[in-house]
């Protein structure tokens, strides 16, 4: 089964001390992955910022970014998404837009550590995020903001 990746899973997925690290490694494993072609660009760039707060160390950021490159990831350009990033623009940045696009286009789950994104309104995919109760759970958000197990 295939899904879109946000930049918060894949960095997570990364991290043996993300709290989220677990239900991010259990999606990478767990599907066939697929993203915007600015994952790779916006999950680099939270490493950076990670390792200059310093909550992860040099190595740990470095050893993240070099797993970060070899992810198989399905990598979508912007052309072809523009007009529904635009259609969304009312509820979520261009960047959030283009991952929802991605999912709805291939007709298949979001996931995100992004809560927000799974409330707004507009998007048509289904987003999933971590449960916040029982991590050994899938949480599904539907497009309407229901919640199923």
């Amino acid at each position: 089964m295939r899904a879109v990746v946000d930049a918060s899973v894949l960095v997570a997925s990364l991290l043996p001390t993300d709290k989220e690290g677990p239900w991010a490694r259990s999606i990478v494993a767990g599907y066939q992955l697929a993203a915007p072609e600015h994952v790779l660009v916006e999950a680099c760039n939270v490493l950076r910022r990670l390792e200059q707060a310093g909550s992860v160390s040099r190595l740990e950021a470095t050893l993240g970014f070099r797993t970060l490159l070899r992810f198989d990831l399905k990598l979508f350009q912007f052309a072809p998404f523009a007009k529904r990033i635009w259609t969304l623009r009312a509820n979520l940045t261009s960047y959030d837009a283009w991952y929802v696009a991605v999912a709805e286009e291939l007709d298949c789950p979001l996931c995100t550590l992004d809560g927000r994104r799974s409330r707004a309104p507009g998007p048509l995919c289904k987003i999933i995020t971590p449960p916040s109760e029982f991590p050994e759970l899938l949480v599904h958000q539907s497009a309407d903001g229901s919640a199923d197990q």
